[in-house]
């Protein structure tokens, strides 16, 4: 059973409000969405991986894991990209959460999945080759889409600070970079293991996201959409 879109809570930024051609039906059970702490970005042949992290309590967990294509990525960049700058002409730039200085080095893929849970109902993760994006003035909210005909659903909905946006930034043009490297010198195969990007300093990370043919971000309510494609 599925529902239309409805205003997130008012504290939360609703991706869907004000923007009906880029509308998309919610199920159920993807309606209330999650609050990340940090995400974790692997690239593998012909995906890209996006851990979104809840790192508050122990034991540290994956909330969602979102599969974004590798044409997609680039997409989503310029739309969080967009979306970022019309917060920072708004509210000013966010706030940088704090930095662990007394991480000797960063721990490594394994090191982190070893202390992280996993649930089953996530392991598989749910595939995304759409975005859309809308912030307040302390979060962001982010639509993971499955664009398919006849009409576009939300997969994922993840909700992440807005002080974790730039970082996440960063990590997603980094991932991306990584990828066009190992192509240009005749690697990511497809038996390749995935290699890992955004790895957290403390386990505590800055989240991603991903976009794609359906893709727009939003302002809230005042500012109309911004189609990146357009």
């Amino acid at each position: 059973m599925s529902s239309d879109s409805q205003p997130s809570p008012a504290d939360r930024p609703d991706p869907n409000e004000g923007n009906p051609a880029l509308r998309a039906r919610v199920p159920d059970h993807v309606a209330d969405g999650c609050f990340s702490t940090g995400a974790i970005v692997m690239t593998g042949p012909s995906e890209y991986v996006v851990d979104f992290l809840q790192t508050i309590g122990r034991p540290h967990r994956v909330a969602r894991r979102v599969i974004v294509p590798h044409p997609v990525m680039p997409q989503f960049i310029e739309a969080l990209k967009t979306n970022l700058d019309l917060y920072k002409s708004r509210f000013g730039v966010p706030p940088a959460p704090p930095h662990n200085a007394n991480q000797a080095r960063r721990p490594t893929p394994q090191e982190i999945y070893d202390d992280l849970k996993l649930p089953d109902e996530v392991l598989s993760g749910v595939y995304a080759n759409g975005v859309m994006i809308g912030h307040g003035a302390s979060e962001f909210g982010l639509d993971f889409l499955t664009s398919f005909f006849p009409q576009s659903a939300v997969s994922a909905r993840v909700f992440v600070s807005a002080g974790q946006v730039p970082r996440l930034l960063e990590s997603l043009k980094s991932a991306v970079r990584q990828l066009e490297q190992r192509q240009q010198a005749g690697g990511a195969g497809p038996g390749e293991t995935p290699a890992a990007s955004d790895i957290p300093d403390d386990a505590n990370q800055d989240p991603p996201a991903a976009d794609g043919d359906q893709t727009g971000t939003q302002d809230d309510a005042d500012d109309p959409p911004v189609n990146p494609e357009s």
